[in-house]
């Protein structure tokens, strides 16, 4: 089992806006990392308190194979300064990869909190 980190941006704190954030950045999480839903143990959303109109895990929740994973949400701490409308997840997968070769995915503005990551 490894972790697997990812972190992006909403553009607005809308439903629409936060579920469409969390799908792009799973969708690419997947794919930078050829796994499927179904290596997923369990998928750990958190967002700033400035997102309130939904949670990411409803819109991940929609994609192929989600219906089974384990998701859960929960609250950033609220840091002075931080950045704002900022999506994070911790994926447990199922893997025989080793740490170094993981792609974790830094997408939107979210790319300044790991530029050494980010691409």
């Amino acid at each position: 089992m490894r972790g697997l980190r990812g972190a992006t941006t909403a553009p607005a704190d809308d439903k629409e806006a936060i579920w469409h954030a969390a799908k792009v950045l799973m969708e690419e999480l997947l794919k930078k990392n050829d796994i499927s839903a179904e290596a997923i143990g369990a998928a750990i959303f958190s967002m700033t308190e400035d997102l309130t109109a939904a949670f990411p895990s409803t819109g991940v929740r929609s994609l192929p194979g989600f219906d089974l994973v384990p998701l859960f949400d929960a609250r950033q701490c609220a840091i002075e300064g931080s950045l704002p409308r900022c999506i994070r997840v911790l994926l447990l997968i199922d893997t025989d990869k080793g740490q170094q070769e993981l792609c974790h995915v830094y997408q939107e503005d979210a790319a300044a909190l790991r530029p050494d990551l980010a691409k």
